[in-house]
């Protein structure tokens, strides 16, 4: 009964611990102000209900939409994040994109492509309070995932799934 109990509950009150062959994140919104805990990867496979929860806290909160993540984006970000501790909280600045949103974003800013990887859900902007902003885009780097940019001025360093680049 209490295994069926815990199998019903949302994947992120299920978060916990993870063991070595599982994977976690724990991030916070700055935006919105909202926080998830969760455990997004076990026994071999992605947990269905914890990409929906990351979904839903990585959406467009401009326009309140929600897209797919790349699953692979939340891979990378583990890999990321686990060197620098098992506890981290991540900052999301920016996830999912939606097109007006990106559209008025690049607008107003020359440092936003019109052809973003956040509008496929393949791009996070991000910092690990307490990690030097350098670290974590040195890491990044590291993992030759993806594209990765590092805005120190606006302190967050991008990540995404998209061809290995860096800017």
């Amino acid at each position: 009964m209490a295994v069926a109990s815990a199998l019903s509950m949302p994947a992120l009150a299920r978060a916990a611990v993870a063991a070595p062959h599982e994977r976690s994140l724990r991030f916070y919104n700055t935006h919105t102000g909202e926080t998830l805990r969760t455990l997004f990867w076990a026994e071999g496979q992605f947990i269905p209900e914890a990409l929906q929860d990351i979904n839903k806290l990585l959406r467009d909160h401009r326009s309140n939409t929600i897209a797919a993540i790349d699953p692979a984006l939340m891979l990378l970000v583990n890999k990321v994040s686990a060197q620098f501790g098992s506890n981290n909280v991540i900052h999301i600045i920016s996830g999912y994109r939606s097109p007006e949103t990106n559209e008025k974003l690049a607008a107003a800013s020359g440092g936003v492509a019109k052809h973003s990887m956040h509008l496929e859900g393949k791009a996070i902007d991000l910092r690990i309070p307490g990690v030097d902003l350098r670290q974590v885009h040195k890491a990044a780097l590291a993992l030759k995932g993806g594209g990765v940019g590092y805005y120190q001025d606006s302190q967050f360093v991008h990540m995404d799934t998209g061809r290995v680049r860096h800017w």
